[in-house]
């Protein structure tokens, strides 16, 4: 089968297409033929191998796993012999971080894993975004405990985790704010956000709305300096570790200030949490934002692409042509 492989760790131009053998089926494993799959800030991760200390997950010296990817959509090919819960045809998604492996053609996951039916009336390009930038948000609004009518400031609303938060949050009854570029107000007001805030044009720490909960989904900015926009025992939270490792620690300190407080977001990925995302796509609370698509043989450009930091939502992976299903 066609994979994209990387041998080293580096830029984009250490993955390359190639000829590997097709995965094996397990007694309790599923195999998929992936028609989609994705590109994501996770994947760019853990291909540079940055930061440093990732390698003690993925390999010291060289890559323990081939095969990138995280994100897939696509078709139940063969199941083991003890396979209840899918069977040959079942239109498939899910989400596989650690064992990896979605940028090809075929790709095995346990049945009991981070694997769920699709929604129904979705294409595989629709599903296959759905898990990463999803379940990343999900974390942030169980972790912040966020309810409705509460307010609260999503900064980098249109990346995968942004769009995302700002979807769920206004399924919950939250008054969002967005913070985008000015390109991306229209976007951001049509997933829902009640207000907009254009970050080119002024500072949004100065803002002077004052939320419960400040979501950073890029990591960019700092507890110090988003502070000021917490209610009294409000909550900040990012998706990045932060200088120094600051998000970690944080929220050891400062709840014995009984003040404003850092949490930091750890989310769950298991069978449960696709098959609520699922629900949610099927009931129209949330449809991932898809920026550009490539064909599997283009995956470099991909990466080159998501790496500029300049993505609105997902880049989707076409492994199989939509005229070929």
């Amino acid at each position: 089968m066609k994979a994209a492989v990387h041998d080293r760790y580096g830029p984009p131009e250490v993955v390359r297409i190639a000829e590997v053998d097709r995965p094996s089926v397990g007694e309790l494993d599923v195999l998929v033929r992936v028609h989609a799959t994705t590109v994501n800030r996770t994947d760019c991760a853990y291909r540079a191998a940055r930061p440093f200390f990732m390698r003690a997950l993925t390999g010291l010296t060289r890559p323990r796993r081939a095969v990138l990817g995280t994100e897939y959509a696509g078709v139940v090919e063969a199941v083991g012999g003890r396979v209840t819960s899918f069977a040959v045809g079942d239109r498939v998604f899910g989400y596989n971080e650690g064992a990896f492996g979605t940028h090809a053609e075929y790709l095995t996951v346990p049945q009991g894993g981070a694997v769920a039916p699709m929604p129904d009336g979705t294409t595989f390009e629709e599903a296959a975004p759905g898990t990463e930038g999803a379940h990343y948000a999900l974390a942030f609004l169980r972790t912040a405990g966020v309810r409705a009518g509460q307010d609260v400031l999503v900064y980098g609303a249109t990346g995968a985790i942004g769009s995302a938060a700002v979807q769920l949050l206004k399924h919950q009854g939250v008054t969002v704010t967005a913070v985008c570029d000015t390109d991306r107000l229209e976007l951001v007001k049509g997933l829902g956000a009640d207000r907009g805030v254009d970050y080119t044009a002024r500072d949004f720490t100065r803002d002077e709305q004052r939320y419960d909960a400040v979501i950073d989904a890029v990591g960019k900015s700092t507890f110090g300096r988003c502070r000021r926009l917490l209610k009294p025992g409000g909550v900040y939270l990012s998706s990045e570790l932060g200088p120094y490792g600051q998000n970690v620690l944080l929220p050891l300190v400062t709840p014995l200030f009984r003040g404003r407080r850092v949490k930091f977001p750890f989310p769950r990925e298991n069978q449960e949490m696709v098959r609520h995302i699922g629900d949610l796509m099927g009931a129209g609370a949330f449809r991932p934002v898809i920026d550009r698509r490539y064909p599997l043989e283009r995956i470099v450009d991909a990466y080159r692409y998501v790496e500029t930091g300049r993505k609105t939502g997902s880049v989707v992976i076409t492994v199989v042509p939509p005229d070929d299903v």
